[in-house]
């Protein structure tokens, strides 16, 4: 992607206008705002300026207004510069559902009141973020096989395969460790987990780089778009960052929890410390410090999801912050749609299951062979068979959808086997649970 253009310099744009076309601008540009969106330099040179200003004058009085919100972080740039944020009325307005929907109360559909329900849909939202967040970083294996590979716990095969097994380790991770602070040595596990296997030098993963030739490139011409701080700073950076994380409600300055976790997203992008695996180790410590923060419903999520429908968005977001003065609210608001988006993908997606899963009880409650015999687990199976005819289920990847034992995945396919809603067969020394090609036939007529 092409490079944003630097905005003027404020000053120079000040210098040359007189104390009445300043207050003129002032009077007509109001706030940092424009037309309710905070815009960058580069967006801002494409749109109609106030009758009476160019475009440079806009900028500036734009841009002045934003000054006096900004707010210093102990976080600096390659310079030493403070990298900056602001809390305008748009991060306002997407904090407030944020905070109501993914850390208070939220009613789910009466499917997945259960435990056993809710674990399926982090099954599925981990596998979920594992392969997009894998395709963000060039993985390409279709969504079949992936799936199935993660169900079935089988070994990956091949780089793509592996990266995409690491992010699921990854976000597994996240989980078990949302109670422990962040450590150097905290962050250098995560990332031996993220790139595993997926390497030139396997000795780089878990490790800081220590070359000082990583850069962020434009694909198309090699263009160098981000050139990250020297890999002698690196240590003292990620202290830093590591104390940020930790932080409290009564650091100065004042950063909401959700802010907080978008800030660490950004700063492992903008410092790249590791040779590879910078974007999904980010992507990961994301959800680390939303876990930790309380942010119960991010177990839920995926982010990668929403970011790959735009991935050149997510990649201006960041460039948009080091063009104009460390100013990370570009970053903050890019991520907080991208998070209410998942929010509202998550909902989508549970009314969807809600109604499939009704659907399939109320064709099943027409037979009186299966009325009353079948448990939530095998109902959730049948209305993805439905759908899905000549489908393979094997008994390990049952289990891991639902996160039960081996014993009770088995029994919940071979009882469906028995009825004839599934055909049983023998792959080398697994057994293989087929959907026949006529199950709406078959539930029928057992009615």
């Amino acid at each position: 992607m092409k490079k944003p253009l630097s905005p003027p310099d404020v000053p120079r744009v000040l210098g040359r206008l007189s104390a009445n076309e300043i207050i003129h601008a002032m009077q007509t540009q109001e706030g940092p705002l424009v037309r309710g969106r905070y815009l960058h330099w580069d967006e801002l040179r494409h749109r109609p300026p106030p009758e009476g200003l160019d475009h440079e004058t806009w900028w500036a009085v734009v841009r002045t207004a934003r000054q006096g919100q900004l707010r210093s972080l102990p976080l600096t740039d390659t310079r030493g510069a403070p990298i900056q944020f602001c809390m305008p009325e748009p991060v306002l307005r997407h904090l407030s559902p944020i905070d109501k929907g993914a850390a208070g109360e939220i009613l789910f559909p009466e499917q997945v009141a259960n435990s056993s329900d809710r674990d399926r849909y982090i099954v599925n939202s981990l596998i979920e973020e594992a392969i997009t967040s894998s395709q963000l970083e060039g993985a390409c294996t279709t969504r079949v096989v992936a799936e199935e590979m993660l169900r079935e716990g089988r070994d990956p095969e091949g780089r793509d395969e592996r990266m995409i097994f690491n992010n699921y380790r990854a976000m597994e991770w996240v989980r078990e460790h949302k109670e422990q602070p962040l450590s150097q040595a905290l962050l250098l596990d995560l990332h031996r987990i993220v790139t595993e296997g997926t390497l030139e030098n396997p000795e780089d993963a878990g490790q800081l780089r220590e070359r000082d030739d990583v850069r962020v490139v434009d694909n198309r011409d090699q263009s160098v778009l981000h050139q990250p701080p020297p890999a002698a700073d690196l240590p003292g950076r990620l202290e830093r960052l590591c104390a940020f994380a930790n932080g409290s409600e009564e650091d100065d300055p004042f950063v909401p929890p959700v802010l907080r976790a978008i800030l660490l997203h950004f700063m492992i992008g903008y410092d790249h410390p590791f040779v590879d695996g910078n974007g999904r180790t980010a992507r990961a410590l994301f959800y680390w410090s939303m876990a930790r923060q309380g942010y119960w419903l991010m177990e839920y999520l995926s982010i990668s999801h929403i970011i790959k429908r735009a991935p050149s968005k997510y990649a201006r977001a960041f460039l948009y912050c080091e063009t104009d003065r460390n100013d990370a609210t570009y970053f903050i608001l890019h991520q907080l749609r991208v998070i209410r988006g998942a929010i509202e993908s998550l909902h989508e997606y549970l009314a969807r299951k809600s109604k499939e899963q009704k659907d399939t009880e109320k064709r099943l409650r027409r037979s009186r062979a299966f009325r009353g015999r079948l448990n939530h687990r095998q109902l959730a199976l049948l209305s993805h068979a439905l759908k899905h005819p000549g489908y393979d289920y094997r008994i390990e990847g049952h289990q891991r959808s639902h996160d039960v034992s081996y014993a009770t995945a088995r029994s919940d396919l071979l009882r469906l086997a028995e009825a004839g809603l599934l055909e049983k067969t023998k792959r080398g020394r697994a057994w293989v649970f087929i959907v026949p090609e006529d199950l709406p036939r078959r539930i029928e007529d057992a009615a």
